[in-house]
């Protein structure tokens, strides 16, 4: 099963990308920093580069370390819109993929679904069921 890290710091985003990666089924972990000691174990990791206090190569680099296994998404708002999901640019900062900020829910599953595949059918029924609930309230 795939585990998804987000690691950004500014609280109302990572709630979001929770929110979005959640509701598809995926199991998701949030922290605002890298982690500095062992983080749990995950599969794929989305990553804000540009943070204050930290430069955008640094984190990728901290982000490598604790997850070196992991695949890597890179969510940025200096990347330029339209720029290409993977290519050059993403092989250029060792990541999978680039996201530009703004983008949509469905931007994002696209990237996700593309590295780790869709959630596991159990927990992508259990999600729909939850949509489903609460939708009918």
């Amino acid at each position: 099963m795939s585990r998804i890290a987000i690691i950004e710091e500014n609280a109302l985003m990572r709630s979001l990308l929770m929110e979005w990666l959640t509701a598809e089924g995926y199991r998701v972990i949030a922290v605002d920093r890298t982690p500095r000691n062992t983080p749990a174990p995950a599969d794929l990791v989305v990553v804000d580069v540009y943070m204050p206090r930290d430069a955008g190569l640094e984190r990728l680099h901290r982000v490598r370390r604790a997850y070196p296994h992991a695949s890597i998404i890179a969510i940025s708002g200096q990347f330029t819109p339209g720029l290409a999901h993977t290519g050059a640019t993403a092989e250029t900062l060792g990541v999978d993929a680039l996201i530009a900020k703004p983008f949509d829910r469905k931007t994002l599953l696209h990237a996700v679904q593309s590295i780790v595949g869709p959630p596991p059918p159990d927990r992508a029924a259990d999600a729909q069921a939850q949509r489903t609930k609460r939708a009918s309230r």
